[in-house]
C-alpha cells in the first residue's frame, strides 16, 4: 500500500510543479531543461521506489501512474471543471492588434514568440495584422489574421 501512496504523491507533486512551470516553458525545451528533466525523473524514481528496488514494487509504481492517469483522463471527459483546473483553457493573447500585456505576463509569453508564430503560420509581420493570438492548451500559438480590408 505504500508503495501505491508514494505514486501518488510523486503523481500529484509532478502535475503541480508542470502546471506552475506553464505549457510554453513544457513546449521549448533547451538543454538546460532536458537535463532537468533528467534529473527530475532520477529523483522520482527514488522517490516512488524508496527502499524497494524489486521488480513487483516496480510493475506496482508503474500501475498505479498508469491508473491515474487513465482516471483522471475519464474524469476530464466526464466533468469539464476537472479538465478546467487540470489542463486549463486557450488564452488570448492579442486581440485586434493590441497586446494583451497582463495574460502575456500570466503566461510567460512575450511579443516575440507571438510574432514568430504570426510570421511561420500566416506569414504576418505586425500585431496591427493579427486579429487574435490564442495560446492554446498545448502551448501553441494560434494566429487569426484580421480580414482584408
Amino acid at each position: 500500500m505504500e508503495t501505491v501512496l508514494r505514486a501518488a504523491a510523486i503523481y500529484l507533486v509532478l502535475m503541480v510543479v508542470f502546471k506552475i512551470a506553464g505549457r510554453r516553458t513544457l513546449l521549448q525545451m533547451t538543454s538546460f531543461d532536458l537535463i532537468l528533466l533528467l534529473i527530475i525523473s532520477e529523483a522520482t524514481q527514488q522517490a516512488l521506489l524508496g527502499d524497494d528496488f524489486s521488480v513487483t514494487g516496480a510493475a506496482l509504481t508503474i500501475i498505479t501512474l498508469v491508473t491515474i492517469d487513465i482516471v483522471l483522463g475519464k474524469l476530464k471527459s466526464r466533468f469539464p471543471v476537472v479538465e478546467q483546473v487540470i489542463d486549463g483553457g486557450p488564452v488570448i493573447l492579442v486581440e485586434n492588434g493590441n497586446l494583451l500585456t497582463e495574460r502575456m505576463k500570466m503566461t510567460g509569453i512575450n511579443p516575440d514568440d507571438v510574432l514568430e508564430a504570426a510570421r511561420s503560420g500566416p506569414g504576418l509581420e505586425r500585431f496591427d495584422q493579427i486579429k487574435y493570438a490564442v495560446l492554446e492548451v498545448n502551448g501553441h500559438i494560434s494566429i487569426i489574421p484580421q480580414a482584408e480590408k
